[in-house]
Formats: C-alpha cells, sequence, structure tokens
C-alpha cells in the first residue's frame, strides 16, 4: 500500500474565476467572514497578503473540533488562476508527512470550474486518506460562491 496519495475534484461555481482566485490568492483571511461556522479566523504570520512566501494559519473546524494549520504560500498563478499551499505545521501534520493543497479557477462561459488537489503523503498505512479536509475545502469554495454572488 502506497502512502503517497493525490485527491482531485472539479466543481462549477457561478462567481466569476477572477474574484473566487481573488480571495484564495490575496484575501484568505476574508473566509472567517465567508464561513464563519468552519474558519474560526485566518492569520498573517509572515510576509504580506497575497505574496508567495507568505505563512498563513488557519484554524477551523471539522465534525466539531478545532483544528490548526500553518501553510506557506507556494506559488500564486496569476495567468493560470492557481495558488499552492503547503502545510508547514499544524495538525495535518500529526498524520501526513506533506501536505499540499493546490486550488484553481477556470473560466467556464459565465460560470467558473474551480479543481481542487491534494497532494500528501501518510505517515503510515493506518492513516486515512484526507477526505473530510478535501470535502470541506470544496465546501469553502461553494459557500465563497455564494458569498461572491450575493455581494
Amino acid at each position: 500500500m502506497s502512502l503517497v496519495g493525490k485527491l482531485s475534484a472539479e466543481i462549477l461555481i457561478v462567481a466569476p474565476h477572477h474574484e473566487h482566485h481573488g480571495v484564495w490568492s490575496g484575501r484568505p483571511h476574508h473566509f472567517s467572514n465567508v464561513s464563519p461556522g468552519k474558519i474560526k479566523k485566518v492569520l498573517l504570520h509572515e510576509g504580506d497578503w497575497g505574496s508567495v512566501g507568505s505563512i498563513i494559519e488557519w484554524h477551523y473546524v471539522i465534525d466539531g473540533k478545532d483544528h490548526v494549520a500553518k501553510e506557506v504560500v507556494e506559488s500564486i498563478d496569476e495567468e493560470n488562476k492557481a495558488v499552492t499551499f503547503k502545510v508547514i505545521d499544524g495538525d495535518l501534520l500529526k498524520e501526513y508527512k506533506s501536505f499540499k493543497a493546490i486550488v484553481q479557477s477556470i473560466p467556464k462561459g459565465e460560470a467558473t470550474w474551480v479543481c481542487w488537489t491534494f497532494e500528501y503523503e501518510k505517515l503510515n498505512k493506518d492513516i486515512p486518506h484526507p477526505f473530510k479536509v478535501f470535502e470541506f475545502a470544496i465546501h469553502l469554495s461553494e459557500e465563497l460562491d455564494d458569498h461572491l454572488v450575493q455581494a
């Protein structure tokens, strides 16, 4: 059994791709307003919002349990509207040796395809694949879509 895994999914949202990408790439701290039931707070530890190399700390809730993830913004691809976050500390690293999340916003007519990809390595074969965190990320994009469409 391999310890390395990759999850990928696409969802269609109504908000313009540049607006969805803009929040993920430069304003992730807005998620505490967009989805207060899921995101308690997002803190900037180093760098500037919207800058590669910045370190962001997420305080979030899954299944009623508080979690923390500290991530470095590994890349922001403005041309392809993609952001890569690499987890460097927090709860995920209790089960995963490495963990990356990539979110891309792709225009589809007047809508947007949001592509989520998780790349990870489990610490051992007994660790489950991160399906709950993956579903959580997809729901965040859906809630962001609702927020952007209402704005």
